[in-house]
């Protein structure tokens, strides 16, 4: 089992910076993303990293203001929001996989643990 808790969400005005915070425990060798959902949407792939953090993978639409990162395998994976717009307003959620192999998808389906989620909410 892996348990996954995010914060660090919370209310921001456009053009502002976020953090959020993914702290798992429980298994080795996981594979984290970050996804989010909007009221309405779908849930959205946002980026995912590697277990040692040398891997990161992103949405095509999230390149450039999201950075995900973490810096060794105990630490949390950490989701770095720039130059936020009032449409990134989401409940963001932490997932991972376990994976040996560096194969990250942008399918909540291949995700096998969630976290709570954390709501980021953007003003104009």
């Amino acid at each position: 089992q892996v348990q996954l808790v995010e914060s660090g969400g919370g209310l921001a005005q456009a053009g502002g910076s976020l953090r959020l915070s993914c702290t798992a425990s429980g298994r080795a060798f996981i594979t984290t993303a970050w996804f989010r959902q909007a009221p309405g949407k779908e849930r959205e792939f946002v980026a995912a990293i590697s277990w040692a953090g040398g891997n990161t993978y992103y949405a095509d639409s999230m390149k450039g203001r999201f950075t995900i990162s973490r810096e060794n395998t105990n630490s949390p994976v950490y989701l770095q929001m720039n130059s936020l717009k009032p449409e990134d307003t989401a409940v963001y959620y932490c997932a991972a996989q376990v994976a040996r192999g560096w194969r990250p998808s942008s399918s909540a389906d291949d995700y096998a643990y969630w976290g709570r989620g954390t709501q980021v909410t953007v003003s104009s």
